[in-house]
């Protein structure tokens, strides 16, 4: 593993990379930071070069000019010039989708796929879209942080799950009430221009962000789509790794972005299909 913290414009990122081959970067969302991404790691790794990263206020991070949202696709362009990546697959989940979708939009060449993970961050809400998401917003306005972020089979099934992930959120300084600036927002039909694969990847129970949302942007986005995960709610890649992790790699095949060593599954006895 290498780890390091950039100086920024306005800000200090500290990033992770594991592994070797062509860069797969993983962008957290708002409850989570570079420790969130424990069970996309290791099988990812084995393939690809895994970077992970802190965005400004999170985690190990700091934002001195408090720029926020506004900043976080600039600061993922000076970490991947930073660690001389030309061109990576972009997972964001939540708010890391913001940043992915930002960063896509304006630095395209830069981008071998893009995986939006539980997210409609960034992406103009759509007119049949938006009444679902307000209500979705009014809905979940007063749910605690792990009632929002983990579906209620992941609690129920694995209890030591809401513990972890409260810990590692612990080390936030910054949260959804306090979180600074604002994504652009880019039209569905302007996201990639069919330029790389994109992929939308959704919990079917998720609560932030309702399937049936994603479902109808997805439709508008070219060159993309969508897989559905069936008992997660809005953190798939915690709730559900191996199917998380198994689409990852089979998206970084499509775009021609796997490593040369092959990558299995991380469940134990997994058969491919």
């Amino acid at each position: 593993m290498q780890s390091g913290v950039l100086a920024a414009d306005g800000a200090d990122l500290y990033w992770e990379a594991h592994g070797e081959g062509p860069a797969i970067v993983l962008a957290h969302g708002v409850g989570g930071n570079h420790a969130i991404w424990f069970r996309q790691i290791g099988p990812l790794s084995r393939a690809n070069r895994v970077i992970t990263f802190d965005h400004r206020g999170f985690g190990r991070s700091t934002d001195r000019d408090g720029r926020g949202r506004m900043a976080f696709a600039e600061d993922l362009r000076a970490l991947l010039d930073h660690l001389g990546v030309e061109r990576a697959l972009l997972v964001g989940q939540s708010m890391g989708g913001g940043t992915c979708v930002d960063f896509a939009c304006r630095w395209p060449e830069r981008v071998a796929a893009l995986a939006i993970a539980d997210s409609l961050h960034a992406i103009a809400e759509p007119d049949d879209v938006r009444p679902l998401m307000d209500e979705a917003r009014a809905a979940t306005r007063e749910l605690g942080q792990i009632e929002r972020v983990l579906g209620g089979k992941a609690r129920a099934a694995d209890p030591s799950l809401a513990i972890l992930y409260a810990q590692i959120n612990s080390f936030n300084a910054t949260d959804r009430h306090n979180l600074a600036g604002a994504f652009p927002t880019y039209a569905p039909e302007a996201i990639g221009g069919g330029r790389f694969p994109i992929l939308f990847i959704a919990g079917v129970d998720d609560v932030l962000f309702p399937i049936e949302a994603i479902r109808r942007v997805q439709t508008r986005v070219p060159g993309s789509f969508m897989v559905e995960v069936s008992d997660a709610g809005h953190s798939a890649f915690l709730e559900r790794p191996v199917e998380f992790n198994d689409t990852l790699l089979t998206l970084a095949q499509m775009a021609g972005h796997a490593g040369r060593v092959a990558a299995h599954s991380n469940a134990a006895g997994y058969t491919a299909a």
